[in-house]
C-alpha cells in the first residue's frame, strides 16, 4: 500500500481545513488546485491575445467551480428519533423494495437526485457507527434513468445506531459524476448530519431503513431537500394501549 510523505499528508490536511473555513467541500481540493491553474492560464492567455480586461473571462469558469464545491453549514435538528436527508436534492422516488444484503428483508427507499447545481456533499442521516463499506462496480447512465440504481456504479454505507437498528446509504455515481468520495471507515463514529463524503458532478443518493422499523416518509416525490438538515423519515404514531381500569369496564360493564 502507497503511503504519501508525511510532508505531503500534512499540506494536505492544511488544504482540507482551508477550504472548510471558506465554505468550500474538503473532497474537491485536487479539482479546484487544477480548475485554478487552468483559468489563470486561460487569463494570461486573453491578456496577452486580446488586452488586460479580457482577462475577467476566466473568473466565469473559476465562479462555476467553487459553486459546485461549496459545503454550507447546516442546522441539523434535534430530532434523534427521525432521519435526516443524506444529500440535497429533489426526491425522485419513495418505495418499497427488497433491502440491500446489509439490511435484508424488505426496506422503505428513498430516492434523491443531485443536479449539478444542487450541493454535492453527503451527510450521516442519523448518530451510528460505520459497520459496512461496499464498492460496487458499474456503469454510468444519467442519474435519472431508472436503471441506474441497480446498474450503475455505487458505494454503499452501513450505519448501526446506538440502539443498534440499521440504516444504509447508497450514492450512486451518474453520466457526469464518475467519482465517488466514502471518506470514512468500518468503526468510525458518524453524528446526526455529519460529512461523510461526496459524489461529482451530478448524481443520485438513495436512504434505506428496514421496513419494520416503523418509520414512514414524511416528504413527497418532487421535494426539495437539504442534507443534514430536511426530515426524511420519521417514526410512525404507534395507538396508545388502552388503561387497565378502562379494559376491565369493557370486559366488565
Amino acid at each position: 500500500m502507497f503511503h504519501a510523505p508525511v510532508r505531503w499528508s500534512w499540506r494536505r490536511e492544511r488544504m482540507k481545513r482551508w477550504l472548510r473555513i471558506v465554505g468550500l467541500a474538503e473532497y474537491g481540493g485536487d479539482e479546484l488546485l487544477i480548475a485554478a491553474l487552468a483559468c489563470g492560464a486561460m487569463a494570461w492567455a486573453l491578456a496577452l491575445a486580446l488586452g488586460p480586461w479580457t482577462a475577467l473571462v476566466a473568473l466565469v469558469p473559476w465562479a462555476i467551480v467553487l459553486w459546485f464545491f461549496r459545503d454550507p453549514e447546516r442546522r441539523v435538528p434535534d430530532r434523534p428519533d427521525a432521519l435526516l436527508s443524506p444529500a440535497d436534492g429533489r426526491v425522485q422516488d419513495i418505495q418499497e423494495v427488497d433491502a440491500p444484503s446489509y439490511l435484508g428483508g424488505r426496506a422503505l427507499r428513498i430516492g434523491i437526485f443531485l443536479s449539478p447545481l444542487d450541493v454535492h456533499v453527503n451527510r450521516a442521516p442519523c448518530e451510528g457507527t460505520v459497520e459496512h463499506l461496499r464498492y460496487l462496480a458499474g456503469e454510468f447512465l444519467p442519474a435519472y434513468n431508472p436503471r441506474a440504481p441497480e446498474r450503475n456504479e455505487a458505494v454503499e454505507l452501513g450505519l448501526v445506531t446506538p440502539l443498534g437498528m440499521r440504516v444504509l446509504v447508497k450514492q450512486i455515481a451518474g453520466m457526469l459524476a464518475r467519482r465517488i468520495v466514502c471518506a470514512v471507515r468500518p468503526g468510525a463514529r458518524l453524528a446526526r448530519g455529519a460529512r461523510y463524503g461526496m459524489i461529482k458532478f451530478g448524481s443520485r443518493t438513495e436512504l434505506y431503513v428496514p421496513l419494520d422499523a416503523g418509520f414512514r416518509a414524511s416528504v413527497r416525490v418532487g421535494d426539495r431537500v437539504r442534507g443534514g438538515e430536511t426530515v426524511l423519515l420519521e417514526r410512525e404514531e404507534r395507538p396508545a394501549a388502552a388503561a387497565p381500569d378502562a379494559q376491565a369496564q369493557e370486559a366488565h360493564p
